[in-house]
Parts: C-alpha cells; sequence; structure tokens
C-alpha cells in the first residue's frame, strides 16, 4: 500500500464521543489515532489515580471501544492512541476483558517508560514525552490496538507511518513530514474548521474529524470524510500548524521538523497537501512535564449593576481588604471586568463583574475565611450587591513545569500482546535545538491610504499554552497582506496591542512559507493552565483578542 490513512477522532479527554463509530463508518481509513492528553490531562488522571490505583487512564475511550471494537475488527481498522494516561497497561488489560465479553479476538500492545514520576519527588505524575517507535514496534508485530500513555501527539502518526513504511530513525525528512500531519490530525477537528477565526465560510456547525493519506516519502494530504461537516483548506491548515508551536524548528523525541519548510497547496474541494517538509536529528534531551499540587485556590464575582461601577468595586474590594487582614491570602488577584453599558435594556447589559481569586498554600485560608467575609457582605455592602455563585471551599489547583533528561534516562518499552517486551532503543544522531536563522522580509506595500481597522479583517490567528508560555499564530491569506504583515506586526507591536505582554519575553518567529508570524509569550499564563491565572488560563482566545484590536490597515487589503 502506498498511500497509509491515518484518521483522528479524539482531540482531548472529553472530545465528540460517537466520533469513533462515524470514523469508523464514514469512509475508508487504515489507522485511527486518539489523542486524549493535556498538560491539565495528567494532572486530573494522578489525581483520579491517588484515589484508585487501578485508575489513571481515560475512561471514556473503553466505553467508545465497546461500541465500536466489532466494527474496528471487521474493517480492519487499527488503532492507536495515548488514551493509556498514566497507566497504560492497565487499560490495555481493561480492553482485552472488554474483547473477551464481547468474543472478538482482538490482539492489544502497549507503549510504556515515560513514567518518571519516582525520580522527581514532590510531583503528582513526571512523564517523559516518548516518540512513535515503540508504537511502530507494536503495530509491527501484529497488534491490532496500540494503548500509550505520554507520548507526543504527533508520535500517534509516525508511530504507524514508520511501522507501515518500514521508515528507520534516520529517515529523519519522511518522519518530519508524518510529525507534521501528526500535528494537523491532533487536535481533531480543529483541522476542519472547528475553532477557525474564518468560520463563516463554512458549515462548521458539526465538522467532521480529519485524515491525513500519508505517503512514503512523507508527503501527505489531510482531508476528512465525504459528506462530513466543516472544512479543510489551506487556512484551517495553517491554523492548526501555528497552535502551540514557536519557530522554524520543532523539536520532537524522533526529529525534529523544519516548519519553515512546509509547503502547502489546496488540492482539491477539501483537500491540503504537504509536501517538502525536512527533518534533522532530534534534540539529545527528552521533555518531561511535571505536575504538583501548587496550593489551593478559591474565587468569587460579585456583580456590579447601573451607576457608580468604580466606586462600587472599590468599596467591596475595600471591605474584603480588611476582613481578610488578618490571615491574608499568599496570592490575592481582583479584576474588573466591564461588561455593562450605558441605559442599557435588560439588567444583565447594566452590570460589570468584579471577580476576585486568591490562592494559598493553606486550604483554610481561602476556604472558610473567604466564603464568610464575602457572605457577610450580602447586606452591608454596595447597592445591589449580589454574586454569581457563593464561594466554596479552597480547590486544589496544579503546577505545570518541563524539564529535560537524556534519552537514556528512560526504559523506552513496547510490550506486545503476547507478553514479550522489546526495549526500544535512543536515537543515535541528535543534534541540539538552536533557532533558525530570521529569514528576510518581503518587500514593504508601497505607501498609500490606510484606514483604522481590526487586523481580523486580514489576518488570521489561532493561540494556545504551553506550560506557562502562549503563542499567538498570525497568517496573512495573501501574498501583500503578508507584505504589510510581516512589517507592521513586529513584537513591539504585539506588546502594544496586548498589554498584558508588555513586561513579558514576546519572541517573534517568521515562517514566510506560510506567510504566518508565531508569537511566543514567556510567562503570561503562570504556572500553567491548572493555575488558571488569568481569565483564559489556556490562552485559546488570546489570537481572537489580537484579531479584534484596531490598526491602520492599507485601504489596498480591505
Amino acid at each position: 500500500m502506498t498511500v497509509l490513512r491515518i484518521g483522528n477522532f479524539s482531540g482531548f479527554y472529553g472530545d465528540r464521543f460517537g466520533a469513533l463509530r462515524e470514523m469508523l463508518t464514514g469512509g475508508e481509513v487504515d489507522v485511527l489515532t486518539g489523542d486524549y492528553l493535556a498538560e491539565l490531562t495528567m494532572l486530573i488522571l494522578a489525581r483520579d489515580r491517588l484515589k484508585d490505583p487501578g485508575a489513571g487512564y481515560a475512561r471514556t475511550f473503553l466505553r467508545q471501544l465497546e461500541d465500536c471494537l466489532g466494527l474496528a475488527r471487521e474493517r480492519g481498522v487499527k488503532i492507536v492512541t495515548n488514551a493509556g494516561g498514566l497507566n497504560p497497561a492497565g487499560l490495555a488489560d481493561a480492553i482485552r476483558e472488554v474483547a473477551d465479553r464481547l468474543d472478538i479476538p482482538v490482539r492489544v500492545a502497549h507503549v510504556e517508560g515515560d513514567d518518571l514520576t519516582a525520580s522527581h519527588p514532590g510531583a503528582l505524575a513526571a512523564h517523559a514525552y516518548l516518540g512513535g517507535f515503540g508504537i511502530a514496534a507494536c503495530l509491527r508485530a501484529g497488534a491490532d490496538i496500540v494503548v500509550t500513555g505520554r507520548v507526543t501527539d504527533a508520535a500517534l502518526v509516525t508511530g504507524p507511518a514508520a511501522a507501515h513504511f518500514g521508515w528507520g530513525p534516520t529517515d529523519h525528512d519522511r518522519l518530519a513530514g508524518a510529525v507534521v500531519a501528526g500535528h494537523v490530525l491532533e487536535c481533531g477537528t480543529q483541522a476542519t474548521g472547528g475553532n477557525y477565526a474564518f468560520f463563516r465560510e463554512g458549515d462548521v456547525h458539526r465538522p467532521g474529524f480529519p485524515l491525513a493519506e500519508v505517503h512514503a516519502e512523507g508527503s501527505s494530504v489531510v482531508t476528512k470524510h465525504p459528506g462530513t461537516g466543516g472544512l479543510v483548506d489551506v487556512g484551517t491548515v495553517t491554523a492548526q500548524l501555528l497552535y502551540e508551536t514557536g519557530g522554524g524548528r520543532y523539536a520532537g523525541p524522533d526529529v525534529t521538523a523544519r516548519l519553515d519548510t512546509v509547503r502547502l497547496s489546496q488540492d482539491g474541494p477539501d483537500r491540503v497537501r504537504i509536501e517538502g517538509v525536512r527533518g534533522e536529528a532530534p534534540p539529545p534531551t527528552l521533555k518531561v512535564g511535571l505536575n504538583r499540587l501548587g496550593g489551593f485556590r478559591n474565587e468569587v464575582v460579585f456583580v456590579l449593576t447601573g451607576l457608580d461601577i468604580e466606586a462600587k468595586a472599590a468599596l467591596v474590594r475595600a471591605q474584603l481588604t480588611d476582613a481578610l487582614a488578618k490571615s491574608p491570602p499568599g496570592e490575592v488577584r481582583w479584576e474588573l471586568v466591564r461588561t455593562d453599558r450605558a441605559d442599557a435594556d435588560t439588567e444583565e447589559t447594566a452590570s460589570a463583574l468584579l471577580r476576585l481569586v486568591v490562592r494559598d498554600p493553606d486550604e483554610r485560608v481561602v476556604g472558610r475565611a473567604l466564603s464568610g467575609a464575602a457572605v457577610e457582605l450580602a447586606l452591608a455592602s454596595y447597592p445591589g450587591f449580589h454574586v454569581l455563585s457563593p464561594p466554596g471551599k479552597g480547590s486544589p489547583y496544579g503546577v505545570f513545569e518541563d524539564v529535560y533528561v537524556p534519552h537514556g534516562a528512560v526504559d523506552h518499552m513496547a510490550v506486545l500482546h503476547d507478553g514479550r517486551r522489546i526495549p526500544v532503543p535512543a536515537p543515535q544522531d541528535t543534534q541540539p535545538l538552536d533557532d533558525v536563522p530570521a529569514p528576510p522580509l518581503p518587500d514593504p506595500l508601497p505607501p498609500g491610504p490606510t484606514r483604522r481597522a481590526p487586523l481580523g479583517l486580514v489576518a488570521g490567528a489561532r493561540s494556545g499554552d504551553k506550560g506557562g508560555n502562549a503563542n499567538v499564530g498570525v497568517w496573512a491569506r495573501s501574498d501583500e497582506a503578508w507584505r504589510w504583515l510581516a512589517h507592521e506586526l513586529t513584537a513591539e507591536r504585539f506588546r502594544q496591542l496586548i498589554p498584558e505582554s508588555r513586561d513579558l519575553p514576546v519572541t517573534r518567529h517568521l515562517l514566510p512559507n506560510l506567510r504566518a508570524l508565531n508569537f511566543v509569550v514567556a510567562g503570561i499564563l503562570g504556572a500553567g493552565v491548572a493555575a488558571q491565572a488569568r481569565f483564559d488560563p489556556q490562552a485559546k482566545a488570546l489570537g481572537e483578542w489580537l484579531r479584534s484590536r484596531h490598526l491602520d490597515i492599507p485601504e489596498a487589503l480591505l
């Protein structure tokens, strides 16, 4: 088979339950992949495991598979998923129990070696991001289902492709092409119109899940099953390529993919060809995600209605500050959100929200102390006093950080369906990760009249999180718009448009092949999504905020 059709049926833990059946029945596919893990998911699974040592995997996948196992077997579709989370062996055993109960012969293998928690005291979970060659070993030995723990999201595609085409660790260009295809697929319907800046251009009411037709030399075509919703075009694929990436080098445990070499072209309706991807040896270290408890948090949102919003906010803030003075929380954050309008015709639109978030290592400081102080103000504060919901007990929050270890620090192991254990060797060739030299800027547009307008009229964006950092990818839809964007949207201009970033390191990367800029804002998310340090803790809407900001845009582009 010269083409391997790899589809996706899950982009996160909680994605569309029926997607596995949709992908099995909607058209031709050879391998289906399910991505269930994120930084926050690992913390959730770690807390599950504290309550039940047999837990630690995505139970949703098991229910999905029970409904579709016979269908997958009948159609000869292999399934590869990281739903094993913190307990891939446990999920593999649970799948065998389901298969035995349903009397469906199936060979289940799993990959382990990512768990480094024992060597990181104080961490609830510490897991290395493994590559795809453990998955490949399982498939080459005849597995029908492969369960992993923490692997890179793209490994769910590189593993099947390496197994099918016989790629080895030094096939860097081919592996890099599969990494790019895997990165496009990993978030499911984000590649088919979901969360897309220009969503009004297609029917995105219920986007179909994506699949990639991967070729032996590493190129691919991203598409979806016929008749499913959504759209696949250069824009949707560009958006996903920029998601949670940085510069021209996209490092992984198997290969470093050069994103600055990616070429995209429309290959027909709902088909985008990816080609030209170059690869380099992977870096000499593996990323390890550490999740630990950071303390306890609580919050209360006060509703301020009508006149004197600022004065009402100042009053309740002063009252609560006095009430908490005996044992003040370690961190206190107030945020006034002016959702109110003058002369509003509904109470909701006449109201603003004042949000208080507190954090402390001691649960008592942010629990009853805060809730009691807030409730006691019910008849003694600003006119119209009420809250969205009463504050409750303090809840634990997590902290994520990443560290790096040599490849040899993990025992990457493929555990086959018959119990045999195959060690997966570390790559022999590695290359330290350096920034790609900045490419030349395109020629600027000639001078002409401009109009004050939102950036989003001429550019798309997608943003996301990596630990405490956020990335914002911005792309132009025409060569002319790219010529303007590359000169106009500098790191300094980004800081001006996004005031939160003014005192933070902002790095701008140019990707001319994609007509794109990628901004990395260090530290804007604090200690990561589980710490909930800001209103939008995963920076999902940071790009849309940027698109809403006004600049002087050449009228020729509008």
